[in-house]
């Protein structure tokens, strides 16, 4: 079965090029060209990953792109970000909101393939095992390898892939300091097209979710971070 990925630009000629080329390489794609359109259909139907522009007319990408993890049905749809501007702030303020990756216009669509099949790569559903791998920290937080799940005092946090994936490596070995870069090949190996503070970002949304336990991460100034 085709992967399906749904693309919103309000740019009809950006959407119609990248319709041909997300085609091309195999999967079904659906257009939209505003959020309400997307938004709606949602309802219906959920895709694989989405490709969202951040300036659209009525919700802008970022405002969508937090409706989307706040929604207990949604929460879990990759998105990859386009903005027009080579502006840090559109990026950090992109993976603060919960996207999983962003490109500046213009863009390549051979790197965007590149993008989109990263993407997917490192979100695609882990089958179940017979026996579930539980690592522990501490008394009160649990996280299970094979459902992707974090649970504090028994209730799950709701955790994007990458924060997951971050508090995974930081638990592998506790108290052990793993350099910015270190996480960042741990997350998108030679694939990694992003910033230092990428990892800050996404350090700082996982803190706030863990509450009152966020203090077992560890900032080691200059060097990296660690769980204790």
């Amino acid at each position: 079965m085709k992967r399906k990925i749904f693309v919103v630009d309000d740019e009809p000629d950006i959407l119609e090029l990248l319709q041909i080329n997300i085609n091309k390489a195999g999967y079904e794609v659906s257009t939209f060209e505003d959020s309400v359109s997307l938004l709606n259909t949602l309802k219906t139907g959920l895709p694989d990953l989405i490709v969202l522009d951040i300036m659209l007319p009525e919700i802008d990408g970022f405002e969508v792109c937090r409706i989307i993890r706040n929604s207990k049905l949604w929460k879990d749809i990759p998105i990859l970000m386009l903005t027009a501007r080579d502006d840090v702030m559109d990026k950090v303020l992109g993976l603060e909101f919960g996207a999983d990756d962003y490109m500046v216009k213009p863009f390549s669509p051979r790197e965007l393939l590149a993008r989109i099949k990263s993407i997917l790569r490192r979100t695609a559903t882990k089958a179940v095992s017979s026996k579930e791998i539980v690592r522990k920290i501490g008394k009160n937080i649990e996280i299970n390898l094979d459902k992707y799940e974090v649970r504090l005092d028994g209730e799950i946090l709701d955790l994007t892939t990458t924060e997951f994936k971050i508090l995974e490596l930081l638990s592998e070995r506790k108290g052990w300091v793993f350099s910015r870069n270190q996480l960042l090949n741990h997350l998108w190996g030679n694939e990694k097209i992003v910033i230092d503070r990428t990892i800050d970002v996404h350090i700082r949304n996982l803190r706030k979710k863990m509450g009152k336990m966020g203090k077992l991460i560890k900032n080691i100034r200059g060097i990296g971070y660690k769980l204790v």
